[in-house]
C-alpha cells in the first residue's frame, strides 16, 4: 500500500522567518514593564520614579541585544520565546521593586537586575555557541555527573530556612539545584532516545503494564533515585517533587505508555505521604496546608499562607494597583516564595490570569518546537524543558494559593533569586535553539516537502 504524495509547494514560497515580530513583540514586553515601574512611583508618591527611563533603557537594551543574537544565530526561532521571558522577567523586576519601597532595610531589585543581566549574557552564550541542540547529546554522562555533583555540594554548607539548598561564599549565594535540572533534563533526554524502544516494546508484562527489563530501565531509575536522595536529606523538597515529575514526563513521552504516569501519581502519593509523617519541617508545612487560619484562632496572628490567601482575597477582580497593597506583611519570603500573592492582589483575578496565559504560552510554543521535530533527542528535551517551567509554575501558584503544602521553589523570572532567573533564561535560549531547528527549511523540502507543512511551520 502506498501513500499518495501531495504536490510539492510552487517554487518561491518560504517559510518567514518572523523577526520582525519579535522584535515588536519585545518592544511592548518593555514598554509594559515602564508602565508598571512608573505606574508603582505614582502610586507610592505621586511622581514617575526619576530612574524609570533608566530602568526601560537597561531592560530594552538587554531585549535588544538578546534579539539581535536570535537574528544572526536563529533566524527561524519561535518568534514568541523571547518576548515572553522579557516581559516575565520585566514584570517581575516591577514587583521587586514595589516591595523593595516597604523594606528599605532589605533591597533586592538591583541585585536582581544584575543576575537578570548575567542571566541575558547567558542566553546569548547558549544561542551564539550551541549551533546544533544535538551536539548535547554526547555529553549525557558529563552532564548527570555534573549535576550529581551540584547538588551534593550544599550538604557541606549550612542549612537556611530549614533546607541545605544554598551555597553561600562571602556575599554570593545561589542554587546549585538550579542548574542541575537543566544538566539532568539533557541526561534524561540522552537516554530515553537511545534506549526508547527497549523501553516500550521489550520487557515482562504484568497484568496490563508492560515493564522494561531491569538492564535498560535500571541505570535512569538509580539516577533519579541518588539524585531524589540527596534532595531529601537537604530538605530540598520542591526540586525533588520536580525531579519526580520531570522523570515520569520524560519516559511516558519516551515510550507513549500512559501506565507510567498511573505508576508516577502513586509513587509521588506514597512518598508525599511518608515525608510529610516523618520529617518535621514538611509535617509543619502539611499542617498549615491543611489549616492556614490555625495560627488566628490560637492568638498567635496569621502565618505564611494565610496572609497569602488574604492577599488574593483583597486582590479581587481587578486589584487593588502596583504599589497599593499589604502582601508585605507575608514576612521574609514575600520576594521569593509568595512573590506571586502580590501579583494576585495588585493585579487581581484578570492580572494573574494574565501571568499564568503567559507561562502557559511559553510552555505550549516549547511543546509544539519539540513536536516538530524528527530527532528524538530533541523532542525529549525541548518537552523535558518545557515540563520543567510548567512543573515549578503549578507547583508555587498551588502553594501560595492553598492548593497543595507549600514546597519553597522561586516562580520562573518573576521571583527574587539570582540562580533561578539564571537557569530560565538558559532554558528559553535552548528552547530558542531547538524551536529553530524545528522550523527551519531541510534540504530534503524541495522533494517531500508540502504547502501544509510551510503552512505549519509558518505559525
Amino acid at each position: 500500500m502506498t501513500t499518495p504524495r501531495t504536490d510539492a509547494p510552487p517554487p518561491g514560497v518560504r517559510i518567514p522567518k518572523r523577526r520582525g515580530v519579535e522584535l515588536s513583540l519585545l518592544v511592548c514586553a518593555v514598554l509594559i514593564s515602564v508602565s508598571g515601574y512608573a505606574a508603582v512611583g505614582l502610586a507610592r508618591s505621586g511622581a514617575v520614579p526619576p530612574d524609570a527611563a533608566r530602568y526601560g533603557a537597561g531592560l530594552g537594551l538587554l531585549a535588544l541585544t538578546a534579539h539581535l543574537a536570535v537574528r544572526f544565530r536563529a533566524p527561524y526561532a519561535d518568534p514568541l520565546l523571547l518576548p515572553i521571558a522579557v516581559l516575565l522577567n520585566g514584570l517581575g523586576l516591577v514587583l521587586i521593586y514595589r516591595l523593595d519601597l516597604e523594606t528599605p532595610h532589605d533591597q533586592a531589585a538591583a541585585t536582581q537586575l544584575v543576575w537578570s543581566t548575567l542571566g541575558v549574557a547567558l542566553f546569548i552564550v547558549v544561542v551564539l555557541l550551541l549551533r546544533d541542540h544535538r551536539t548535547l547529546q554526547g555529553y549525557a554522562y558529563v552532564s548527570v555527573a555534573a549535576a550529581l555533583g551540584l547538588m551534593i555540594l550544599p550538604i557541606f554548607f549550612p542549612a537556611v530556612n530549614g533546607a541545605k539548598i544554598w551555597i553561600r561564599l562571602g556575599g554570593l549565594s545561589f542554587q546549585p539545584g538550579e542548574f542541575a535540572k537543566i544538566l539532568l533534563a539533557v541526561f534524561f533526554a540522552a537516554y530515553l532516545a537511545a534506549n526508547r524502544n527497549a523501553l516500550a516494546y521489550t520487557g515482562r508484562r504484568i497484568w496490563k503494564f508492560q515493564f522494561p527489563t531491569g538492564r535498560v530501565l535500571g541505570p535512569i531509575v538509580a539516577i533519579w533515585l541518588l539524585s531524589v536522595g540527596v534532595l531529601v536529606l537537604e530538605r530540598d523538597l520542591g526540586t525533588s517533587l520536580l525531579f519526580f515529575g520531570l522523570f515520569v514526563i520524560m519516559l511516558y513521552v519516551a515510550t507513549g505508555r500512559t501506565g507510567w504516569i498511573a505508576v508516577g501519581l502513586v509513587l509521588a502519593s506514597a512518598g508525599a505521604f511518608l515525608v510529610g509523617s516523618l520529617e518535621p519541617h514538611v509535617h509543619s508545612r502539611v499542617q498549615d496546608w491543611l489549616d492556614p487560619f490555625a495560627s488566628i484562632r490560637a492568638g498567635e496572628g496569621p502565618g505564611q499562607l494565610a496572609q497569602s490567601l488574604f492577599a488574593f482575597a483583597a486582590g479581587g477582580m481587578l486589584g487593588t494597583g502596583l504599589g497599593l497593597g499589604h502582601s508585605v506583611l507575608i514576612g521574609f519570603a514575600v520576594k521569593s516564595d509568595f512573590i506571586l500573592a502580590t501579583a494576585g492582589e495588585e493585579l487581581g483575578l484578570v492580572g494573574l490570569t494574565a501571568l499564568f496565559l503567559l507561562y502557559a504560552l511559553l510552555v505550549a510554543r516549547g511543546y509544539r518546537a519539540g513536536l516538530s521535530l524528527r530527532d528524538p533527542f530533541g523532542r525529549l528535551l525541548a518537552i523535558g524543558l518545557a515540563s520543567i517551567v510548567a512543573l515549578q509554575v503549578f507547583v508555587i501558584a498551588g502553594g501560595v494559593m492553598g492548593l497543595i503544602p507549600l514546597t519553597g521553589m522561586a516562580m520562573p523570572f518573576l521571583a527574587q533569586g539570582g540562580s533561578s532567573v539564571v537557569t530560565n533564561w538558559v532554558i528559553v535560549a535552548l528552547l530558542i535553539r531547538v524551536s529553530d531547528s524545528a522550523r527551519a527549511p531541510r534540504p530534503d523540502d524541495a522533494d517531500t516537502g508540502t504547502l501544509a507543512r510551510v503552512t505549519e511551520e509558518a505559525r
